[in-house]
């Protein structure tokens, strides 16, 4: 019988491992934050989350301990690889770069994800198959967890995004951009077939200022709503498959997404 954990506190453990990758020329280190395998009683579930080194601005591991101890949320395994110099490079779209070039690794950022994190996780845990596996990031990282969990949906169930960067285009503004430019929407459009992926997407009402076509709405919920809207045509349904979290007073920062931070815990691991 499952013992729940509003009796019982969870104890989280946090350490870092380090990841040796020839595919980003780079040592990655990665923050593991795992429950104490002595609470376990049911099978773990994985989170993978870019840009972990900004865990602690994220408030997880609080979060996490806040919503084990009152039974919200499933065991899950948050892996979080920290970004490197090359950023930049690294997060984006694989295989198409945007108009300043930018996001010309993300390919390879990709196939680390898959080839060397994944296996190195599995045979750092000794477990071969998670309950349920997700992908999150925010900002520019969240675009990548898009781009990547949308590529591999054998490997990932969900996908979290805090303020993505859906801005993503080929053609710099004032040079005939149009909103076809935009980069994510362009391939979710042209994928064949339609992944089993489940899509939980958060903007601030703060986010930014930026107005490019000039309609009253700030250019990254224009962006998140037009990627949903592609998402639609697609087939999949709200809020079955897409769950959508506006944030009123919302700014591009980790205080915004620790805030809702919970909501997508819950959406992607509730019980």
């Amino acid at each position: 019988m499952y013992r729940g954990w509003v009796e019982t506190e969870m104890t989280i453990t946090e350490k870092n491992i380090i990841v040796n990758s020839a595919l980003l020329n780079r040592e990655v280190t990665c923050t593991l934050l795992m429950p104490d395998e002595h609470d376990l009683t049911e099978p773990l579930s994985l989170l993978l989350l870019n840009d972990g080194q900004e865990l602690e601005n994220l408030q997880i591991k609080t979060t996490l301990e806040q919503l084990y101890n009152t039974n919200r949320i499933k065991p899950v395994l948050v892996v979080a690889p920290h970004a490197g110099e090359d950023r930049l490079q690294e997060y984006g779209v694989a295989g198409h770069p945007d108009f300043k070039k930018r996001g010309s690794r993300a390919d390879a950022y990709t196939q680390f994800i898959i080839t060397g994190l994944l296996p190195q996780i599995k045979a750092e845990t000794g477990i071969d198959d998670f309950e349920l596996t997700a992908y999150a990031g925010s900002s520019l990282g969240g675009l990548s967890a898009f781009d990547i969990a949308w590529n591999n949906s054998a490997v990932f169930d969900k996908v979290g995004v805090f303020s993505g960067s859906f801005w993503w285009r080929s053609r710099d503004l004032g040079k005939a951009y149009t909103e076809a430019d935009r980069i994510m929407h362009s391939v979710i459009r042209n994928t064949t077939g339609k992944p089993n992926l489940k899509f939980w997407l958060q903007t601030g009402t703060k986010d930014e200022t930026t107005d490019r076509n000039k309609n009253g709405i700030i250019d990254s919920i224009d962006d998140t709503i037009d990627l949903i809207k592609e998402l639609e045509t697609k087939g999949y349904t709200r809020p079955a498959d897409i769950q959508y979290v506006e944030v009123v007073g919302g700014n591009h920062d980790t205080a915004t997404w620790a805030k809702a931070m919970p909501k997508f815990l819950m959406w992607a691991f509730g019980r």
